[in-house]
């Protein structure tokens, strides 16, 4: 295929961009006008304010995500993920609008809900089959760049790999261009081949002459006059041009570029819950913690009264806690045990402990002594999801045992979490169990999206609340 065919898609990727957005607009108005048709309603004022809204709040919001960006490098999951979520922040926030601005609600529950599920499920389908159309023309060879990879160390290799393994990005790997090889190299797990397409200085020879579309700069960070002087070389041609440091040897948690004032930096270890992120976050803590305290406040006051009834003491337990950043938050629970003990000495719960009641135990095998910690989610100490709340003699104990421990702290402690729902709650009687739950909660941590929220908590719906681990 030659290079006009090739590139007949880049051409038009701005009408794309301004196609999807046309796209959304009338996904979300044909949505709102289908629901009116059902219920039998005409056309209001009320109507046209929702949708007017929505799209206001949709498009601000898609710009800041980047929603209409290039898809090369993102799957598809993300892609309907991000779009899924903008448009779950846009209903949201109609729906807020009716009901704490306004004080009434104007347009019906069941109509605000049905626009809500046809609007998901356009937005999301329309571009499954989008990209299923784009996958099907990059594989007969349109709409593909071509790509070098400049250095065959572990990193151009690591890059190789995605790249190969990977055809809906539409890249096509010419090779490896390197000064110290000249076999082809067999990728890992792969029995893809790359060959050795020849040196830098081949390399920067067929970039100008208009062969190569990117070219992706893998050396060691130690070799700075050669990248220095390739990056020179590169600037007298029309290819775009990628630096790949390696800083893979460090174990990244949700790292990202960030500019500081004209200089690129890139972060190691940094939080989800930043930008957009951390809006959706805490309107997912409000709104879910303040619909639970609604249905579960009557259980409360009985537990209550229980507690208070069958042991000597008072009915709350407040413990300190380490939140986000490693503040310190006080954390309650229904009292459960006969000893209260100071926060910051601690002796974990053990099977068959006498410092326990007998509705103390029901309430912790049920997890019904933590229902006080939504409190703490409206409150904004802690989250509906995320990794537990360790006592603080735990974390001084375990910070030194376990690597990267702490990085459980660059989100807000939760309720339930992904270790939770995995068995790995309860007594952390050895280090290896520790070790499993911080596993889980920085694979928590870095793969992060409202979606895997509502997973955790549906799973802890049907199978975290009673666990044979709690005692």
């Amino acid at each position: 295929m030659n290079g006009k065919d090739r590139g007949i898609l880049r051409a038009h990727q701005a009408s794309i961009s301004v196609l999807q957005r046309l796209l959304d607009l009338i996904v979300i108005t044909t949505g709102m006008a289908i629901v009116i048709l059902i219920h039998s309603r005409t056309l209001s004022e009320e109507h046209i304010i929702a949708t007017l809204l929505a799209l206001v709040v949709y498009y601000l919001a898609s710009d800041f995500s980047q929603l209409y960006a290039s898809w090369r490098g993102e799957r598809i999951r993300e892609e309907v993920r991000k779009a899924g979520g903008i448009w779950a922040i846009s209903f949201i926030t109609v729906f807020l609008y009716e009901n704490f601005l306004l004080g009434m609600p104007f347009l019906e529950d069941s109509l605000l809900l049905q626009w809500f599920t046809l609007v998901l499920l356009g937005l999301c389908s329309y571009r499954v089959f989008l990209r299923i159309t784009l996958n099907a023309l990059r594989r007969k060879g349109f709409n593909t760049r071509s790509v070098a990879i400049a250095g065959a160390g572990p990193v151009g290799q690591r890059l190789a790999n995605n790249v190969t393994s990977a055809p809906w990005m539409g890249l096509d790997l010419l090779g490896f261009f390197d000064d110290n090889r000249c076999t082809p190299i067999r990728l890992a797990n792969s029995k893809v081949s790359i060959p050795i397409s020849g040196s830098l200085d081949v390399l920067v020879d067929q970039a100008r002459a208009q062969q190569i579309d990117r070219v992706y700069i893998t050396l060691p960070m130690r070799s700075e006059e050669r990248i220095k002087w390739l990056v020179e070389q590169l600037s007298d041609t029309t290819a775009s041009v990628y630096i790949v440091p390696d800083i893979f040897v460090f174990e990244l948690l949700h790292s990202r570029t960030q500019n500081i004032n004209g200089i690129p930096t890139i972060s190691i270890f940094d939080s989800p819950m930043t930008g957009a992120n951390s809006v959706i976050k805490r309107l997912e803590d409000i709104i879910l913690s303040t619909l639970i305290l609604s249905f579960i406040a009557i259980p409360m006051l009985l537990i209550s009264a229980i507690v208070k009834a069958t042991s000597p003491g008072p009915v709350f337990f407040r413990q300190k806690r380490y939140g986000i950043d490693g503040r310190p938050i006080e954390v309650w629970k229904f009292r459960s045990m006969r000893v209260m003990e100071n926060g910051d000495n601690v002796i974990q719960a053990t099977r068959g402990d006498n410092r326990i009641t007998p509705v103390g135990a029901f309430l912790r095998k049920t997890s019904l002594d933590e229902l006080p910690q939504f409190i703490n989610v409206l409150l904004g100490d802690m989250s509906i999801v995320g990794p537990r709340p360790h006592a603080v003699a735990h974390n001084e104990q375990y910070r030194s045992q376990i690597n990267s421990y702490m990085l459980r702290h660059k989100v807000k402690p939760g309720i339930t979490g992904w270790a939770q729902v995995n068995g790995w709650r309860g007594e952390t009687d050895t280090l290896d169990k520790m070790q499993k739950r911080v596993e889980h909660d920085l694979a928590y941590i870095h793969n992060w999206s409202l979606w895997w929220d509502l997973k955790i908590v549906f799973l802890t719906v049907f199978k975290g609340f009673i666990h044979k681990n709690a005692y």
